[in-house]
């Protein structure tokens, strides 16, 4: 019996109970079970008798006691307990427990997956790094839980598109070109230019693409390097992200809202809400009238818009394409973003407690890395992949919060021992994988026989507990937006899996031993741990590797 089906189970005996008139309750469209801390408690537990029994006129545990008694009379329930204010803890006999095992090898990857998240249509913006440079550490760690969480949202039914959006307009673009350019000529940086030895190769490129680079005129030449160098430094971004199995499904040009006007009729749309105004030649957005901290300029003095325009621009773009939903995942240094967000999303006649989303990531620390020779103050993505390998940082990154600072080892991540999450989660999936070759090799198939009822020993029971609840888990990290949750239950299910595996022989111990259905039986539970420690990584970006 999964947990989906006991809780259909509950809900079940509700409806019955009501329709007797033995229980007054208006049943809830879903009961949620989850796992006991203690496991002398039961395998699942729920507390809907707490949440039903105001408005049934009962006392909780006079509730919880109808319900046991009828849940105690279904098959594959043993036994069902009351405890404390009104808890039911409840313990599936072993066959019903077992069952799980078979429900996981079959539905294979779609295990975990689930419509919690259904009919959310929305829009996920995360790194959105200026096209000036290489991506490095400080955009690692949304690349890393940006894409965890566009993957679990997916898997929980959610219609998500991942977006990039490129800030290709602006002073930093300009400053860019003529750092190009400048270093085509052989001369210094610029101020405000970029000093990167990067540059270098981006200006070679440049003369190879225009050898007559050097004879236009200087706005022509600016227009030429800034065309070649951004189109390489962009091509840079999208390698090193595909690298890192990272994938967007939209690259958003921030040029685009501009040469498409789009800026300036978004300033006209906040008009016609009421919501601009005019003062000292600039038009402002009224923002404080939704909890910024002060009004925002869209275009200044000059005519000239700002940024905020372009933010508010875009919002619309969003907005008119569809996304009922935004999450924008941002940088350490864009607290400041939230309310003026908010604002436009206000200012839209969108709701931004519902429409908008606005997460902070802090800022990471990796002790040992140096900073990239090509770059030169910067520590560059690409060299951290390098040198401890995607699989390592993606998952270091995903099991720790986004809105805590983070400080990681770079060598304690390349060691292949327990202590390091990575390696003792993928040697867990290695060691199943043997398992089951090994298995298979002594003649333990799996199709020749299933019993469930065997799996009777503690440490059975408690890794399927923990099988069990991973749906539970995707759908719960789907919903907080917090891929380490799912890090975390990996190494939970690795753990149990580990004890079970020095405990219960899936193969024979002699030549001579015969193969019964514990050894097949075992050999499905072994398999459903694999199954679920490769759709839990893959959740996370994170291979699951067949052999250490």
């Amino acid at each position: 019996m999964t947990p989906e089906e006991l809780s259909a189970a509950i809900r079940t005996a509700l409806v019955e109970g009501a329709a007797s008139g033995e229980l007054a309750v208006t049943v809830p469209a879903d009961v949620r079970v989850e796992r006991p801390r203690n496991r002398d408690h039961g395998d699942w537990s729920t507390n809907v008798a707490l949440q039903l029994a105001k408005a049934a006129g009962m006392p909780p545990r006079d509730l919880a006691a109808a319900l046991a008694e009828r849940l105690g009379r279904l098959p594959g329930i043993k036994a069902v307990d009351v405890a404390g204010p009104g808890f039911l803890n409840i313990t599936l006999d072993a066959a019903s427990a077992g069952e799980l095992a078979r429900t996981i090898v079959e539905a294979g990857t779609a295990y975990g997956r689930n419509d919690s998240e259904a009919g959310h249509t929305i829009n996920l913006e995360f790194i959105s790094a200026n096209p000036t440079g290489p991506l490095h550490l400080g955009h690692t760690r949304w690349a890393a839980l940006g894409d965890a969480m566009r993957r679990l949202l997916v898997a929980s039914g959610a219609d998500v598109t991942a977006e990039y959006y490129i800030n290709d307009a602006g002073t930093q673009m300009d400053n860019f070109a003529a750092t190009v350019l400048a270093r085509a000529k052989g001369e210094p940086t610029p101020e405000n230019g970029y000093p990167g030895a990067y540059v270098d190769d981006l200006a070679k490129r440049a003369l190879a693409e225009r050898p007559d680079l050097l004879d236009l005129p200087t706005d022509e030449a600016l227009a030429e390097a800034r065309r070649i160098g951004y189109a390489a430094q962009l091509d840079d971004i999208q390698s090193t992200l595909e690298e890192f199995g990272v994938r967007f499904d939209v690259w958003f040009s921030e040029k685009a809202l501009h040469d498409a006007s789009a800026v300036e009729q978004a300033v006209e749309r906040l008009r016609a809400q009421g919501h601009v105004f005019d003062l000292d030649g600039a038009v402002w957005l009224r923002t404080t009238d939704f909890g910024d901290d002060k009004d925002r300029v869209l275009i200044r003095a000059n005519g000239e818009p700002t940024y905020f325009a372009a933010d508010a621009a875009y919002y619309l773009s969003k907005k008119d394409r569809g996304f009922d939903e935004k999450i924008y995942l941002l940088g350490a240094d864009h607290h400041g973003y939230i309310n003026r967000l908010k604002a436009i999303a206000a200012c839209a006649g969108d709701d931004p407690e519902r429409n908008i989303e606005v997460r902070i990531g802090q800022l990471v620390n990796l002790n040992g890395a140096k900073l990239s020779k090509r770059a030169g103050n910067i520590i560059e993505l690409r060299d951290l992949i390098r040198w401890i390998g995607t699989d390592a940082i993606r998952y270091s990154l995903a099991r720790y919060p986004a809105d805590s600072p983070l400080s990681l080892d770079g060598e304690e991540l390349r060691k292949q021992t327990n202590d390091n999450p990575v390696f003792y989660v993928q040697y867990a999936h290695a060691r199943t994988s043997n398992v089951a070759r090994l298995a298979r090799e002594d003649g333990v198939l799996p199709q020749d026989g299933f019993d469930p009822s065997l799996l009777g020993d503690p440490t059975e029971a408690a890794l399927l507990a923990v099988l069990g609840d991973f749906p539970r888990v995707v759908a719960q990290a789907a919903h907080l937006r917090e891929p380490h949750r799912v890090a975390r239950y990996l190494e939970d299910l690795a753990g149990h899996f580990h004890k079970w595996y020095d405990t219960c022989r899936v193969r024979p111990m002699t030549a001579d031993e015969d193969v019964t259905d514990v050894h097949r039986t075992r050999l499905w539970l072994n398999d459903a741990t694999r199954q679920v420690l490769a759709n839990g990584l893959a959740l996370l970006g994170v291979s699951a590797p067949d052999r250490m």
